[in-house]
């Protein structure tokens, strides 16, 4: 750590159950970063396998705030930018790994390209395949249309029909995108601030894509570049694919009431509704003819969802009705009674 002149980049994780992962990211973040100063500060929302007495011995040396309950994944970034002294903010999820110097590489792509305020890098699988979670397009009719009537499942790598992923395209040429991914997720410092961070009604999933189309009214315009690269492992700190689709449709359904118009967001509902009940149809119907295990667990997963479609439907305020509009626009709720400790 590069800590003799001011601070390049506060770089944020935000932990839970991940000990393991979070201490490889630690690892490879000490060997990786040599150009950049930084500082590391990590929230641990609870961890119940040890992460954060992992954390607070790490040579690293991160601050560490331990919570003693889950907070979710954008208030515990919010609590953790209160700290940031950096330029720039940097949000790394605690399942990466750091290779071939990406964070120098990502600074300095920020510094060459300062008029964009939000950047993002190449993000592969542990075997070295592409991970295209590294970024994303905005939802529009057609993508949802796509997805549920499946030809976003049919045809992956076409950028007309799963135009969200934008498919077609290897993450390997700079490129302007609407979203970037918050597992690999740099911020001008500045800009974090004047939008108060992410807004706390999303716990998990949509954070950082509300934050990006609210970052335009800034004259954001994020960028992705192929020479920063990490690897994401994905979904490690929430494994079970019932609650995951909820909390994704949560935020997919919250995205819509806040950023599409009165004409298009009565459409969109509808169809992001039209998603599991076409995946219910369907596995359903491969359940019955094939009667593979697999199958007949997919069905019945899709039929929770599509059961607990109340959960979902109206966004985040139904899964946390203590978010008001009020709170949702504070910067953080307050917290008390965590754990913070430093170098």
């Amino acid at each position: 750590m590069l800590a003799l002149r001011p601070i390049d980049v506060s770089i944020i994780i935000v932990s839970y159950n991940t000990r393991a992962m979070t201490e490889a990211l630690l690892t490879s973040l000490k060997a990786q970063t040599r150009s950049t100063a930084y500082e590391v500060i990590v929230v641990d929302n609870a961890s119940s396998d040890g992460s954060a007495d992992m954390i607070a011995a790490h040579p690293l040396a991160p601050t560490l705030i331990a919570l003693s309950e889950n907070i979710g994944f954008a208030r515990a970034n919010n609590l953790a930018g209160l700290e940031a002294r950096g330029r720039y903010v940097l949000l790394l999820n605690p399942d990466t790994v750091v290779l071939d110097f990406a964070i120098d590489r990502l600074v300095a792509f920020a510094a060459a390209q300062p008029q964009a305020r939000i950047w993002g890098g190449r993000t592969v699988f542990a075997d070295g395949r592409l991970n295209q979670a590294s970024c994303w397009s905005r939802m529009t009719v057609w993508s949802l249309l796509c997805r549920a009537t499946g030809l976003a499942a049919i045809f992956p790598k076409s950028n007309v029909f799963n135009s969200e992923t934008m498919g077609g395209w290897q993450r390997d040429s700079i490129r302007h995108v609407d979203i970037v991914s918050g597992c690999f997720f740099l911020i001008d410092r500045d800009l974090w601030a004047g939008l108060r961070g992410f807004d706390p009604m999303f716990f998990m999933y949509g954070e950082e894509a509300d934050f990006c189309l609210r970052a335009r009214s800034f004259s954001a315009r994020p960028l992705i570049t192929p020479d920063a690269t990490i690897v994401h492992h994905g979904g490690a700190s929430e494994r079970v694919r019932t609650e995951k689709m909820i909390r994704l449709l949560a935020a997919k359904a919250s995205l819509i009431e806040r950023h599409w118009n009165l004409t298009t967001a009565p459409i969109g509902r509808a169809l992001l509704a039209a998603w599991p009940l076409s995946r219910l149809i369907a596995t359903t119907v491969q359940a019955s003819i094939f009667k593979s295990a697999s199958a007949v667990e997919a069905a019945a997963t899709w039929r929770t969802i599509w059961h607990r479609r109340h959960e979902w439907q109206a966004g985040y305020n139904q899964l946390t009705p203590h978010a008001s509009p009020r709170i949702a626009r504070k910067l953080t709720p307050d917290i008390t009674g965590y754990v913070r400790s430093a170098p």
